[in-house]
């Protein structure tokens, strides 16, 4: 009896090593795809760059282009995540007085932590967002190991507590420049939703669900599904 039981706790550990093994061959070469895809993303990232600076110099707007803003990565780790400005200038300060006097719109960014249609958001910056064109930048968070190329998109300080979400969970991946909730309807679901896709991309991820998740991140952007 004592033997068999003794077998069984073997075999356990035995798979428990089998599986962490796996785990570790896995986000080794997610690593290294990441590391390849970020390069080349930051190749493609230099015309692009000179083509939206010569177009917001056509509409008289000679403010740097690249926003940074900070966001929470694995393990709660604070890094600047980039992108093309989508925005005005002084898009924050005209946040907040947004948010003092139209209390509606104070109301949909305290559940959603954005607007449906954000009056922030320039003619130019429309275009990238629904071409999805701005988030070419964080091809460089994913080259200096921020982000990942497929993960929960990272969220600002205090979000998911706001929305009661478990840090435990989202905070222990890298996030990602694309994700199970970024193709799986983005902006047309909600809160809630999200964050329910974002976890079972983190209990399920691999490969298999990595490469479902590239396709459907292009059809997505083709379609231009939930992109605001």
């Amino acid at each position: 009896m004592n033997n068999e039981l003794s077998l069984e706790i073997t075999s356990i550990e035995q798979h428990k090593i089998s599986l962490n093994i796996k785990k570790n061959i896995y986000l080794l070469i997610k690593r290294l795809f990441d590391i390849i895809v970020g390069f080349v993303g930051c190749l493609i990232l230099i015309p692009v760059y000179i083509l939206i600076r010569i177009l917001y110099l056509i509409t008289k707007d000679n403010h740097r282009i690249i926003y940074k803003q900070v966001r929470i990565g694995k393990n709660g780790k604070k890094f600047y995540l980039y992108k093309f400005r989508t925005m005005i200038p002084n898009a924050d300060k005209y946040l907040k007085k947004l948010l003092k006097e139209n209390k509606k719109l104070a109301k949909e960014y305290r559940q959603n932590h954005k607007f449906e249609k954000d009056p922030r958001i320039t003619k130019i910056g429309n275009l990238l967002r629904k071409s999805s064109l701005d988030e070419l930048p964080q091809f460089v968070n994913i080259l200096k190991g921020d982000m990942s190329l497929i993960g929960p998109r990272p969220l600002v300080k205090g979000e998911l507590d706001k929305h009661r979400g478990n840090r435990k969970i989202y905070e222990s991946v890298r996030p990602g420049l694309t994700g199970w909730w970024a193709c799986n309807g983005r902006s047309n679901l909600s809160y809630k939703e999200r964050l329910n896709l974002e976890y079972y991309y983190v209990k399920h991820q691999g490969f298999i669900i990595d490469i479902k998740c590239i396709f459907k991140t292009i059809v997505a952007i083709l379609k231009k599904n939930g992109a605001q």
